[in-house]
Formats: structure tokens, sequence, C-alpha cells
């Protein structure tokens, strides 16, 4: 990184700790207001929520320091977790182990390959084309026709979602600054910002004020806690416009696209969760549930807003 990228992860870091310690002492002074002996499922819920962006910010900033190899790494190893939470559900036979095993120790590994070179025209069809094509192919072969559709169709959906949105994270550090600058690196830390600050806005504010449930039996998601939230993102993505090549409007505008189209995204996680019959992807994170539970909101804001950035700002 250039001395001067390095100085702006360096003030975006002191943001991020500085607003983690906030959220950290108002979760303690809501808890201590409580009458000895009782909890609060929402207080409980926030300070969990706030511990674990505690360790993810640590995590990112570890990655960003080590460059563009630290944060393809980070992301390859969040998607092989993701990856193998999302299967652990999936319908699969013994004709399906070598499909199985493709996915997590060959199609993975290129794809982050593939981003890891900049090898656009490629990593963007490589799962949702050839993979798919692939994984059919192999699954046939093994000749078991037990509910082959739904057991592949699965295993796709696995790769789709847990590989290929989460690579578009990674893939931003492709992206071609208007300045020529490396700071493209400040758009992966925009991106999560304003996707989990516009989350913690909608779920209190839905909890607070919201009446309209978007859909009743999968989520308490409510449209006065979308919009919210939506709003919310909007005015950090203004704030944080500096690291961006969008502008001030523009980066709101982004902010805010993000930010809703993570919202849709959980409630197609939520509508999973509800076919599988579990209440979290797995228990990695005591509290708080598995990596997808952390990052159904990114995987879908993730492709749309690189996608965006690249057909807009390019």
């Amino acid at each position: 990184m250039t001395p001067d990228t390095t100085t702006d992860v360096a003030i975006l870091a002191l943001a991020v700790t500085g607003i983690l310690i906030a959220f950290t002492v108002i979760g303690e002074s809501l808890r201590m207001r409580l009458p000895q002996g009782q909890t609060n499922p929402v207080v409980e819920a926030f300070n969990m929520r706030v511990h674990t962006w505690w360790g993810l910010a640590i995590l990112l900033t570890l990655a960003i320091l080590a460059g563009r190899i630290g944060i393809i790494l980070l992301f390859a190893f969040a998607s092989f977790a993701a990856l193998r939470e999302f299967l652990t559900f999936a319908r699969k036979r013994r004709a399906d182990h070598l499909s199985l095993a493709l996915a997590c120790f060959v199609i993975l590994p290129l794809q982050y390959l593939f981003v890891g070179l900049d090898w656009t025209a490629l990593f963007t069809v490589f799962i949702p084309v050839y993979a798919f094509l692939l994984l059919l192919i192999v699954s046939a072969l093994r000749g078991d026709p037990t509910g082959f559709v739904g057991r592949v169709a699965e295993t796709q959906w696995g790769l789709m979602i847990c590989v290929f949105c989460i690579s578009h994270v990674p893939a931003l550090l492709t992206y071609d600054m208007p300045d020529g600058s490396d700071r493209s690196i400040l758009l992966i830390v925009f991106l999560a910002m304003v996707i989990q600050l516009g989350d913690v806005a909608e779920y209190y504010a839905g909890r607070k004020f919201g009446k309209r449930r978007v859909a009743k039996e999968l989520s308490p998601k409510t449209l006065e806690g979308m919009a919210c939230g939506v709003l919310t993102a909007a005015l950090i993505g203004a704030v944080l416009s500096w690291v961006t090549p969008f502008g001030a409007l523009g980066a709101a505008a982004m902010a805010a696209l993000a930010s809703l189209t993570g919202m849709l995204g959980s409630l197609v996680f939520a509508a999973i969760k509800r076919d599988k019959g579990v209440k979290d992807w797995s228990h990695l994170i005591p509290g708080q549930g598995g990596l997808l539970d952390q990052l159904d909101s990114v995987i879908f804001a993730a492709p749309v807003f690189y996608h965006v950035t690249v057909w807009v700002f390019g």
C-alpha cells in the first residue's frame, strides 16, 4: 500500500475502534441498568453482536495489513467455512461425495485464484456456468437418479452463495480507481461498515416502532425498520464518501443499495433456515450462530455492489 492509503486505513481503523468502544459502553450500560439477576434478550443479543464485531474487525484489519494476498486468503477461508455450514444441511447421497469434494477443494480455490490473478472475465462466469455444468455431469456419471435435481441444485447453490457471491468482496481489489491509486482496498471497509451499521439500525428501529412485517412467516423485519436501516446506511455512506470514487451522493446511493440488497438477502437465508428447520447455521460463534448468520447480508450485497461499481463508476 502507498503511504496515503496506509494513512487512510489507519484513520478508518481508529474510527471503527471508536464506534466499537462506544457500542461496548452502551451495551454494558444497558445491562447494568437491569435489575439484579434479570436479563434482556435484546440487550444480550446486542452485546454478543458487538463482541462478534470486535473479532471480525480485528481479522479484517490484519488481512488488510497483510495486503492483497491476506484479504483473498481471509475470504477464501470464509467461503470454505460458509460452504461447509451450508452443505451440512444439504441433501446428499454417496453418489454426491465426488461433487462435494470438487466443490470444496477444486472449484473454491480456483475461483479465488482467478480473483487473485484479476481474470475478471473468468471468475464472473466460472461458477454459474462451468461449475454448474460440471457438477451435473459428475453426479450423473455416478448413476444415482434418486432426488437428482434437488441434490445437485443444493450443492450448486451452495457454491453460488458461499463462494461466488463472497468472492466479489476481495474482487473489489481488482477495481481500477480513477486516480490510479491502490485505494480500492478501502471499498471493502466501506461495504462492510454500511451493511453492518445499516443492519443494526434496521434491527432496533424495527423492534422499537416497526409495525408492518415484510414476511411474517420468515423474519421479524418490518418496512419501517428496513427504511431506517437503509437511510442510516446512506448517511454513513455519505460520511465515508472520501474513501470512495463515488462522490457524496453516489456513496450514499451505493450504501443504500448495498444495505437494501443485504436485508433482502437475509430474508432469503431466513427462508432457507425455515425450510431446513434450523435456527442457526452452526454454533461457531456462541450466541450468534455460524459464519453464514453473520455474512448473510454481505453475501447478497457484494456482487451487486461490485458490478454497479465497475459498470457505473469504472
